[in-house]
């Protein structure tokens, strides 16, 4: 009875199989591209303008997709048109289709000529203004030719430009320790906490010695309530036994912080490598102050069995590469 319940199996998933090749032969590119347009425009008559093409056209492939599939794509309502379960099943299929054929056409590009090609990298505000603004530098130097597209996003949203491909890759904080869904591989660079800071001209950094509760009445530079950073910024100053200081600015901006403090005037906790990267930032002193928080990883995020362009596995390399650069180390 096992061998014939095993023998039964293998002739429906050998059917399965033929059935699935039939279908992939028939499904036409241009038909998969129409089905992705029509449900970002939300109708027929949007996605022929679009296109270029006219309504009957745009309805034909459609309808051809559906007869080839057996099962409705699209449910038409008074607001538009929204794909069924199983029209966002194929879109999302499409999607990883369109951009597989993107990076292949890309990599054959780098095989014709290596010194050329583009890479686009998610990451917030504070890493994209120092180690990934370090990275392309470096990158840049060697590869003068290559184009690089920053995708500057809210701390979590780096995993959602990835998710839509909006983006190759990010550079990323994964505090907790917990890639948000498996779907992601993380790849550790370096670890970080934060550091506070003051300009080099002010009183403070002259100190050998400071204790945090003494800094409670100076002019502090923070993050803006309510957003992301800001309850790390708490977690700071409660783990030393303090309440947070009453901030004289709130800015989300990392190079406005860096500025003001620059001054002289003003203090801010920042992590330690966006006083490393791209340059090393003579202008702006760590206080002698041990902080009671944990380190966070930061790091690359893929998207797994998403094959990378070569010129998004440069990056990657040279990510590493500055990475592995001392603090006081040469650029």
């Amino acid at each position: 009875m096992l061998f014939l319940d095993q023998a039964i199996a293998e002739m429906y998933r050998g059917r399965i199989m033929q059935l699935s090749d039939h279908i992939r032969r028939r499904i036409k590119l241009q038909d998969l591209h129409v089905l992705m347009t029509v449900v970002q425009a939300g109708s027929m008559r949007k996605a022929a303008a679009h296109l270029n093409s006219n309504q009957p056209s745009i309805s034909r492939s459609i309808a051809e997709l559906e007869r080839i599939l057996g099962v409705q794509l699209l449910d038409r309502n008074p607001q538009g048109i929204e794909p069924t379960q199983y029209g966002r099943a194929l879109l999302d299929c499409g999607a990883a289709v369109f951009d597989d054929l993107h990076h292949g056409i890309k990599s054959i590009e780098f095989l014709a000529d290596p010194t050329v090609g583009e890479v686009r990298i998610g990451s917030g505000a504070f890493l994209a203004a120092s180690f990934v603004s370090g990275v392309v530098d470096r990158l840049s130097r060697r590869y003068p030719r290559i184009v690089f597209h920053l995708v500057v996003t809210q701390p979590d949203a780096p995993f959602h430009e990835l998710s839509e491909r909006n983006v190759d890759l990010a550079i990323a904080s994964l505090r907790g320790g917990l890639v948000p869904d498996e779907k992601f591989s993380f790849e550790v660079l370096y670890d970080d906490a934060g550091v506070v800071v003051a300009g080099a001209q002010s009183p403070w950094a002259r100190r050998r010695s400071i204790e945090l509760a003494e800094l409670m009445n100076e002019l502090w530079v923070l993050p803006p309530p309510q957003r992301a950073y800001e309850p790390l910024f708490v977690e700071v100053f409660r783990a030393n036994g303090i309440e947070c200081p009453h901030a004289t600015v709130f800015t989300i901006s990392a190079e406005a912080r860096i500025s003001l403090v620059a001054t002289g005037r003003f203090l801010s906790i920042v992590p330690t490598f966006i006083l490393r990267f791209p340059r090393r930032r003579p202008e702006i002193k760590i206080l002698p102050i041990k902080l009671s928080i944990d380190h966070v990883p930061f790091g690359i995020v893929t998207l797994k069995n998403r094959k990378l362009s070569p010129v998004a596995q440069l990056f990657i390399e040279h990510a590493r590469e500055v990475a592995r650069t001392p603090v006081k180390g040469k650029r």
